[in-house]
């Protein structure tokens, strides 16, 4: 008999049994615990392998934004710098020299006046590159506080409830007091009226998401940056803008061209972004920059000898592969503006076409169709009552598809939708594919007379919509 034991969590669980064909090797290996001894490397593998299948198809993945998908030669690249620690700049000067290029290519994308003067660096993803962010506004606030002489004890920022979760620890890890806009009827991210209505003395700043996850929209960065001026002009406080570009930022200077919500906005003060997401690299990689070295304050920043010289670093993490940075100039290299604008401009169109048949099935009403970054989210219609989008999600996840049906945050708790998300590799013809699992699934769940699944049964991949710590005020 298999011998039983107890897991972290209480419950029974059974040692890993091995295919007999193994011969050479033990029948069992316990799944909590190292092995006693070793094992041949085909067979170790082939454990992991098997278990691996249960996982699902990543490009099936609609709820994910990370990239799924990467050219051949960018894995390669990956591959032969795996083992490079990227904070050992004076080790690996070349990967320091690639990741210092991307960050001048990303100046010059995103319009700093002098771009020779942004600040910025590679993190793991964006969550790191918004904390980062963050951290510059409290750091800035304190010291025009203390300057003044006044107390700098009491920060907040200023965001919509949309924004991602990681704004959120932020405010926690940090201490600095989040003050969330609610939504409100069909406005489901933050507007410039509605910021300045929170902002005081004690605002570190205002964050703008361009490309909401929730809906896939854009704030308006430059109506919001319009809306500080003019609190500047009446009252004298002068409230920076950082704009968490995790999705957008890699979107609209290709497709936007003529949107201003970049450094061009003297009022933005930063902006982060994932290289991992629309940036087209396989996780993890993001980018965080400021527009010149008075938007970082340098006591944030630590020196280190690089090469005989100096060389600044500002992050949360130091250890990490500096396989994504190359990856992410191989990307920059290999496709230049003109094929990130052919590259974004097809996610989008996918994404509109999608929305645009969705629509035309009838049980569903879109929220977004997809014209800002492409995504988009939908709803059931008034009177569709014997089905839920926690239904429908749950019928797509039988064909491999992941899509997520999730709750709106506080004060539209009442609005439950479903989102998809297109990214690098998903075709026409896989939303094809889509479409034809959709309409088997609508065909079957016409015949329910009531709603079989609920909130409580959606799962945990909606990344990026989830609102489910009723512990810090605000949020759900």
């Amino acid at each position: 008999m298999p011998v039983q034991h107890h897991g972290d969590d209480g419950h029974e669980s059974r040692d890993l049994e091995i295919n007999p064909v193994f011969s050479r090797e033990p029948l069992r290996v316990p799944r909590y615990a190292l092995p006693d001894g070793e094992m041949e490397p085909d067979t170790a593998y082939q454990v992991i392998h098997d278990e691996l299948m249960l996982d699902g198809n990543a490009r099936q993945n609609l709820a994910t934004f990370v990239s799924t998908w990467a050219e051949p030669q960018a894995r390669r690249l990956m591959d032969e710098c795996a083992e490079k620690n990227m904070i050992d700049k004076d080790e690996y000067p070349q990967t320091a020299e690639l990741e210092t290029r991307c960050v001048h290519m990303l100046a010059r994308l995103w319009h700093a006046e002098h771009p020779h003067r942004a600040m910025g660096c590679s993190t793991t993803g964006s969550s790191e590159a918004a904390m980062l962010g963050g951290l510059a506004l409290k750091r800035r606030w304190q010291h025009r506080r203390r300057a003044e002489g006044k107390p700098a004890d009491r920060p907040n920022l200023v965001m919509g409830i949309n924004v991602q979760i990681c704004w959120e620890k932020f405010a926690d890890y940090f201490e600095v007091e989040p003050r969330y806009v609610p939504m409100e009827g069909d406005r489901f991210h933050l507007t410039a009226e509605k910021a300045v209505e929170l902002c005081d003395e004690n605002t570190i700043g205002v964050v703008a998401v361009l490309g909401s996850t929730f809906d896939g929209s854009y704030e308006p960065v430059a109506d919001i940056a319009a809306a500080l001026d003019d609190v500047q002009s009446r009252t004298g406080l002068d409230i920076p803008i950082h704009v968490d570009g995790a999705s957008g930022a890699m979107i609209a200077p290709f497709l936007d061209p003529d949107l201003e919500w970049d450094f061009r906005l003297p009022r933005v003060a930063s902006i982060n972004t994932s290289g991992h997401k629309y940036g087209l690299v396989m996780p993890g990689v993001g980018w965080a920059l400021w527009r010149d070295e008075e938007a970082l304050p340098d006591d944030l920043v630590f020196h280190v000898n690089y090469l005989g010289g100096d060389m600044p670093t500002f992050a949360l993490n130091f250890s990490r592969p500096g396989a994504q940075i190359v990856a992410q100039y191989y990307n920059f290299l290999r496709l230049g503006f003109e094929g990130y604008r052919r590259v974004q401009q097809t996610c989008r169109d996918v994404a509109t076409g999608l929305a645009r048949q969705i629509a035309g099935l009838g049980p569903f009403e879109l929220l977004t169709d997809g014209n800002d970054i492409p995504v988009f989210a939908f709803r059931m219609r008034d009177g569709v009552e014997h089905f839920s989008v926690f239904d429908v999600s749950a019928g797509l996840r039988e064909r491999g598809w992941l899509v997520p049906a999730y709750t709106f945050p506080k004060d539209r708790t009442d609005l439950a939708a479903l989102r998809i998300v297109v990214r690098n590799g998903f075709s026409h013809d896989l939303a094809d594919l889509l479409m034809q699992d959709l309409r088997r699934v609508l065909t079957r769940l016409d015949k329910q007379h009531e709603p079989h699944r609920d909130a409580d049964d959606a799962g945990g991949f909606a990344h990026g919509a989830e609102t489910k710590n009723p512990r810090t005020p605000g949020r759900d």
